[in-house]
């Protein structure tokens, strides 16, 4: 299933020749239909709500940068994170970015507030959407089903401009 919306500018991209500035992950722990979420306190989407993440170090892999983000952020461990997709951001101001996105069913630890972000345990049906990424309340319903998914995303600031997503 491919979604996209009308503006196109999607299509204008070559996106088999694309290259991020940066790669990062994004980790969603969800048990017990409650997810976790955190405010983040700084960096690219600062005070908004999403979940774990951010951005590997030199050769580190996506699965470390996600154990290792989820513990700088929270000081917990995620237990058999899964990875089920993949974003790439293309900003106007040419900026860049390709995230793993993966979900854990449990984790090890107790989620604390850190100087990067303030841990919030929401209920599925109750995602505050409004205060986090515009994109999200796209794909993440899709990462909840476990159904495994590529964005392709176009934002101006925090403006989504267009997008393609399909999924697996």
């Amino acid at each position: 299933m491919v979604i996209s919306n009308v503006a196109q500018q999607i299509e204008k991209i070559d996106w088999g020749k694309w290259k991020p500035v940066d790669e990062a992950t994004l980790i969603f722990v969800i048990r017990r239909n409650q997810i976790l979420l955190i405010r983040k306190k700084r960096g690219l989407g600062a005070g908004k709500i999403n979940g774990p993440g951010g951005r590997l170090e030199k050769g580190e892999t996506p699965d470390d940068c996600v154990a290792r983000e989820l513990y700088e952020e929270l000081c917990i461990r995620p237990v058999k994170p899964v990875k089920f997709g993949e974003h790439r951001f293309q900003f106007l101001d040419g900026y860049s970015i390709y995230v793993h996105v993966y979900q854990a069913s449990g984790y090890i630890g107790t989620p604390i507030e850190t100087e990067e972000a303030i841990p919030m345990w929401f209920s599925i049906d109750a995602i505050p959407f409004d205060e986090m990424w515009e994109d999200d309340r796209l794909w993440l319903p899709l990462l909840l089903e476990e159904k495994h998914f590529s964005g392709y995303w176009i934002f101006e600031n925090d403006r989504m401009i267009d997008h393609r997503l399909v999924t697996r």
